[in-house]
């Protein structure tokens, strides 16, 4: 129940930003029409997010005899935790990184990069894999794949808004708030509305990161595993960057794919490596 509502209670705030945004482009009639767009997002997001996700890194579903090690380390966390068998998906990039994604367990996928196969040794991946298990089975994925949808259809609105008043097109003058104000209020909110959205994701992601962590610890049996992956990760997330990685899907990847330090690691959405790595090292198995 804890999910569904927060689920329920992410996809009223980022509706009321797509709303707000909308009116700022076209007033009322911009209203209603983002209104629109919002309520159709809310069945495509559950619906499609997932595939929406995949495509965006060109991650490729995988057969058992493709990848036969990989496939027997899933099945193991899936047995174990209860869960029914999910896809297996690689993403074509050297970056080494992992994400799981899917509307519910029966429909969850889990997709590791190119570079994080070849990076990580075997009881490290498994580490990595039960930390994508637990999150399929706190039902994670599916917050974490309407957040990244959402988040991104903001950004783009946010930037239609602020061109419109740049170049005039915001709500006419004769309308309530139009004119300079209008103007500057539509600039202010299409700058706000990509951090608010920001905001939310952070602040489901680093719990929800934390507690994945220690039940993949418990699911692959020994916390050391996921703790030694993180600290490759780090180090090799920060010298092979993702270049296609998107601000809107960060969130949902193990490690922070986009690279950054000072401020910008006051807005991430992962909590930092060297503090999840010392909770891990220091339960008691």
């Amino acid at each position: 129940m804890g999910n569904q509502l927060r689920t329920f209670f992410l996809l009223g705030l980022l509706t009321v930003l797509i709303v707000l945004i909308g009116k700022a482009i076209g007033g009322s009639h911009g209203m209603v029409i983002a209104l629109v767009i919002a309520a159709l997002m809310n069945l495509g997001s559950y619906w499609f997010s997932d595939k929406i996700v995949l495509a965006m890194y060109g991650a490729q579903q995988v057969s058992e005899d493709e990848a036969p090690q990989l496939y027997a380390m899933v099945r193991e966390l899936s047995q174990r935790a209860g869960l029914p068998m999910p896809k297996v998906c690689i993403i074509p990039t050297e970056s080494p990184n992992a994400f799981a994604t899917g509307r519910n367990p029966e429909h969850a996928v889990v997709a590791v990069t190119e570079g994080i196969l070849r990076l990580l040794k075997p009881h490290e991946l498994k580490g990595v894999l039960a930390h994508e298990i637990a999150h399929i089975k706190d039902r994670d994925i599916l917050i974490g794949s309407i957040a990244a949808t959402f988040a991104g259809a903001i950004m783009v609105l946010a930037d239609m808004a602020r061109w419109s008043a740049i170049l005039g097109g915001a709500k006419s003058e004769d309308e309530e708030g139009g004119g300079v104000l209008g103007i500057v209020g539509t600039i202010v909110l299409s700058i706000l509305a990509p951090l608010a959205a920001l905001l939310i994701q952070m602040a489901i992601s680093r719990s929800r990161e934390y507690l994945a962590d220690e039940e993949g610890a418990k699911l692959s049996g020994n916390p050391e595993f996921l703790a030694s992956a993180l600290e490759k990760l780090a180090y090799g997330a920060e010298r092979i960057p993702m270049e296609e990685a998107k601000p809107a899907t960060a969130h949902m990847f193990i490690v922070n794919p986009l690279t950054g330090g000072g401020i910008l690691q006051l807005f991430s959405t992962h909590p930092p490596i060297e503090e999840r790595i010392r909770r891990l090292r220091s339960m008691a198995f």
